[in-house]
């Protein structure tokens, strides 16, 4: 079972929050608030935060930004993961992925069905790894942000979470990088 190793200190993480919309602007950006609030309120720092529309090479090229930025250690996008043409942004995601966090999904799959049953298959929610940053893409929804802060990454965005967790590897995310 996970628990919080008491013991070990606090380690904020920077995040950057990208909103994808073709309609919303950052004054009705609700799925972006609660991430906003929810990584603050954990502790994490705020690294940058912006809204694109719904086109792939914008998506993709606002998350390399933000990949080569060593300010930032996490992006998570909110927007777009839905099975409608304008969806694209898993697929913007998986065009900058060095690796893909397979799990991710599926965990976010099993905590939606839980909350809103088999309306979750709707659901394309994906994670992965690029330049040394986590990129997670979330559904546009208020409540599916919250599902995903709540159960999943606050724990794994946590250094003191217990058996394992996302910040303790991160100095290993890029080491393929610096090998010569």
């Amino acid at each position: 079972m996970s628990v919080i190793d008491e013991t070990k200190d606090f380690i904020a993480v920077r995040i950057a929050v990208l909103t994808v919309s073709d309609t919303r602007s950052l004054a009705e950006d609700r799925s972006g608030d609660v991430l906003v609030a929810r990584l603050t309120e954990g502790g994490h720092h705020l690294a940058d935060r912006t809204i694109v529309p719904d086109e792939r090479a914008e998506i993709a090229r606002q998350l390399r930004e933000w990949c080569a930025d060593p300010e930032i250690d996490v992006v998570i996008s909110t927007g777009g993961t839905g099975l409608t043409g304008r969806d694209v942004t898993v697929e913007a995601h998986r065009d900058v992925y060095e690796k893909e966090i397979e799990a991710f999904g599926t965990v976010f799959t099993i905590v939606s069905l839980q909350k809103i049953g088999t309306s979750a298959v709707q659901s394309r929610a994906t994670g992965g790894v690029a330049n040394g940053t986590y990129l997670f893409a979330l559904p546009g929804s208020p409540g599916a942000c919250k599902d995903a802060w709540d159960e999943i990454l606050m724990r794994q965005l946590d250094y003191r979470h217990r058996p394992c967790n996302f910040v303790e590897i991160m100095p290993r995310l890029d080491e393929h990088q610096r090998r010569k």
